[in-house]
């Protein structure tokens, strides 16, 4: 038995081989992964897009001990859709969260730190954008964790809140899980195996995801006119 080290936390690759006892619990740790993302305040430093990529290469090694049923494109589809539950589960929580403690927000005094106003902007953002908001922040690190908690703050619609929730869910999973799994299998066509590369997927995975919000932080706001 390989001798655990803390880094492998980091690693999303830990979290799909995981065993314990000779037991296979990769896909229940990464449901768990993606509801607390999606759904804890301390889940948005945990691997999302690049986890969902690892399970479309290692989709058959999550799903053979629990529902494998033969055919490719149905497990795949089984193993997307399972996720995606997760995920619609996991905003479900933070939107209860932020719903619970945005009654305490709205009474709360104006200080230094805390202005009522930026809540109502908050508000009216959501009841205008809230849809779009959902949808991309679900394929944004960190933004994903917080969306549902401020949705819920800001008393979004519940109704406009779960069909995006439903949506955006599906499509972050389905969009990754599939692209791992039929990327791996092409590029295994020309002799190259990506299981072999996992670091370097990763890497890219964290760039392209973290480059708009990397780009939004950075971006020197416009001098207004005189």
């Amino acid at each position: 038995m390989n001798q655990f080290e803390w880094t492998q936390l980091l690693n999303p690759e830990f979290y799909i081989t995981f065993e314990l006892a000779g037991v296979q619990l990769g896909l229940f740790i990464v449901l768990f992964i993606v509801f607390a993302e999606t759904g804890l305040f301390a889940g948005f430093f945990l691997p999302g897009d690049s986890l969902l990529f690892l399970s479309g290469i290692y989709s058959r090694d999550l799903v053979e001990n629990v529902a494998y049923i033969g055919g490719d494109f149905m497990n795949v589809t089984i193993l997307s859709t399972l996720i995606a539950l997760a995920g619609v589960l996991g905003n479900m929580a933070g939107y209860w969260f932020g719903a619970k403690s945005g009654y305490y927000l709205f009474k709360k005094e104006d200080t230094f730190w805390f202005k009522k106003k930026y809540l109502f902007q908050s508000k009216d953002f959501f009841e205008k954008y809230g849809g779009k908001a959902i949808i991309f922040a679900r394929f944004l690190p960190i933004f994903r964790t917080f969306a549902p908690i401020v949705a819920g703050i800001v008393s979004m619609d519940k109704k406009k809140f779960m069909f995006f929730n439903v949506l955006s869910s599906f499509l972050w999973s389905f969009t990754l899980i599939f692209s791992g799994h039929y990327l791996y299998g092409m590029f295994l066509g020309y002799g190259i195996d990506l299981k072999h590369h996992i670091e370097w997927i990763v890497i890219g995975i964290i760039i392209i995801s973290t480059f708009p919000v990397l780009m939004k932080l950075f971006k020197k706001p416009k001098a207004k006119a005189e």
